[in-house]
């Protein structure tokens, strides 16, 4: 949602009021949530994974989720979450560790983040500022870097942060090839609702 397209530069306006979207772009309010959780999350995602006792981290990792579903319940969410559901559905033979399902399954988080590193390198150009302030927030020091790298900047933070936990690297390593590209395309089509949001539209 930090990301996302600024609601001033939403189009086209909505003619009243009422006929508004339920997700409006970036905003104000919603920069406030998203900002706070990116330095909770900072601080506490690894710990909290990794100690099951620290109650401390488990406990900020909670209210990062919350903060986070408050801001971008007014925001938006874009391509991450667009591109999630053909993932998701399209599963074949994935099956996380931890889980005891006897079916495929690509949980919802997972399906989100695996495509993270690529939507940044391909959004970052639209807003540059934005990306190199959530790669701060993260952790980064970012005042040497530069604009024109902003997107692969928060695309290799990503990639750190989901190899420290383990996250699986790419599509293939869900089971996609080549041959699951139309696949992918035509069900992550419809999710303008999302994908509109992006600040760089696919």
């Amino acid at each position: 949602s930090y990301t996302a397209i600024p609601y001033l530069e939403r189009a086209p306006r909505p003619q009243a009021p009422s006929l508004r979207p339920a997700y409006q772009g970036s905003n104000p309010i919603s920069d406030i949530w998203a900002r706070h959780s990116l330095a909770v999350i900072e601080k506490y995602f690894t710990r909290s994974v990794y100690d099951c006792e620290d109650v401390e981290a488990r406990s900020q990792m909670h209210l990062a989720s919350t903060f986070a579903g408050i801001g971008f319940g007014n925001a938006g969410v874009h391509l991450c979450h667009g591109l999630s559901y053909s993932i998701a559905g399209g599963v074949k033979s994935h099956q996380p560790g931890g889980y005891t399902k006897e079916h495929p399954i690509i949980p919802h988080g997972l399906s989100v983040c695996i495509t993270a590193p690529a939507v940044f390198s391909f959004t970052g150009t639209a807003n540059p500022d934005r990306h190199l302030e959530a790669a701060q927030l993260l952790g980064r020091d970012t005042r040497a870097d530069k604009q024109a790298d902003a997107g692969l900047i928060l695309a290799d933070l990503m990639r750190g942060i989901m190899s420290t936990m383990k996250v699986e690297d790419g599509l293939s390593a869900l089971g996609f090839g080549p041959a699951d590209l139309d696949q992918l395309v035509e069900g992550a089509l419809p999710q303008d609702r999302v994908n509109k949001l992006a600040p760089r539209y696919p």
